[in-house]
């Protein structure tokens, strides 16, 4: 009876020990891939490069006094639209004092030669109208006198300009009156009151008191690489996304590419610029950063797969055909153009031809349900 139990139990212990060898061998035998299949299909097929950049007005004008001195009042402020000729600020003048003194002092020279040569003119003219002397000696005396006027004038107004920027003469024109140059949007105020400005000369370009800008005319201002500037050409066609105004995209159009290049970060950038297309009901802001996809070329409804389907070697494209079921070939075909997720195809297959493509998914409660 002994004996027989323990042969149960060897029996016993043999077979569980050969099941469970059978087991891990099949749980660690590799199961073959299953791959899902898939098709070519027509589509639209956009070659594009993109530019980053900032969309601003195509003109600043930068407002600049004539004359030095202090800003006394300021009219205008940020955001505020401005016609041609519209008070912008108001300066005062603050007279050097070495040119002041030399003008004060020629001011009064010319008034003591003016009174000396009015006296002398004066006599002359009653010998003349009494006829004792000729009208030639007179006529050099009153050449004089009108000399010595136009001396005392001019240093008059010399100084009445030092001291007041403009002349009383001349009306409502006065230098100390900064108007606006341009029709526009006042985007910028450097300046405050009280501040010193420094009139725009021969030698310096002068304190900035506004920035105007056309808001109606904008352009955007952007860097292509020099991998991508021989692609593009004047005319093309721009599609803009402004950072700010994530819903919304602007058309624009290449009319600028610098011939020069500038490096930045170890690459070779060139500048261009596009004219953007506005839209009415949308306020764009100076300096709004943008993308521009420049469209570098495009097929309509051509044959084409995912990009991802292909295989590469060297300069030829193949595709795994399916010939039976689970079981592929190395096919070769000609491509076109890609746009980085679907490339075109020009022959080698159709829209009946199976592609290889990703491997499926084992099911997750399939796998459960084996284990348990």
């Amino acid at each position: 009876m002994k004996k027989i139990i323990r042969i149960i139990l060897l029996v016993g212990i043999s077979g569980i020990f050969i099941g469970t060898i059978v087991f891990l061998y099949k749980k660690s035998e590799k199961k073959p891939l299953i791959y899902n299949t898939e098709k070519a299909f027509f589509t639209d097929i956009v070659k594009k490069t993109v530019a980053t950049g900032s969309v601003v007005p195509r003109k600043e004008i930068e407002i600049k006094p004539k004359v030095s001195g202090i800003i006394e009042k300021l009219y205008v402020e940020p955001g505020e639209k401005v016609k041609k000729g519209d008070i912008i600020a108001k300066v005062k003048i603050i007279p050097d004092m070495i040119s002041l003194n030399n003008a004060e002092a020629r001011v009064k020279q010319a008034k003591i030669k003016y009174k000396d040569v009015e006296i002398i003119y004066n006599r002359q003219k009653d010998l003349f109208q009494k006829g004792v002397i000729a009208k030639a000696e007179f006529q050099k005396n009153e050449l004089d006198y009108q000399s010595a006027k136009e001396d005392l004038e001019a240093a008059e107004n010399n100084l009445e300009l030092i001291k007041e920027g403009a002349l009383k003469k001349s009306g409502g024109v006065t230098n100390t009156i900064i108007r606006s140059t341009t029709t526009g949007m006042v985007l910028d105020v450097p300046v405050e009151e009280g501040n010193s400005v420094i009139e725009s000369n021969t030698f310096n370009d002068g304190t900035t008191i506004a920035v105007i800008a056309d808001m109606s005319d904008m352009i955007f201002k952007g860097k292509v690489d020099e991998t991508e500037v021989g692609k593009i050409k004047p005319g093309m066609d721009l599609l803009l996304r402004i950072g700010a105004l994530e819903n919304d995209t602007f058309q624009a159009k290449l009319e600028y590419i610098s011939p020069k290049g500038i490096e930045e970060n170890g690459a070779i950038q060139f500048e261009i610029k596009a004219d953007v297309q506005l839209k009415h009901d949308k306020f764009i802001r100076a300096g709004y950063s943008a993308n521009a996809d420049i469209v570098l070329e495009r097929k309509d409804s051509v044959l084409a797969i995912k990009e991802s389907l292909i295989d590469f070697s060297e300069d030829t494209a193949y595709v795994f055909l399916q010939i039976s079921e689970q079981e592929f070939e190395k096919h070769k075909i000609q491509t076109g153009i890609s746009d980085g997720i679907n490339i075109e195809v020009l022959s080698g297959i159709d829209t009946s031809s199976l592609l290889r493509g990703e491997i499926k998914e084992e099911n997750p409660k399939k796998d459960e349900l084996a284990q348990n």
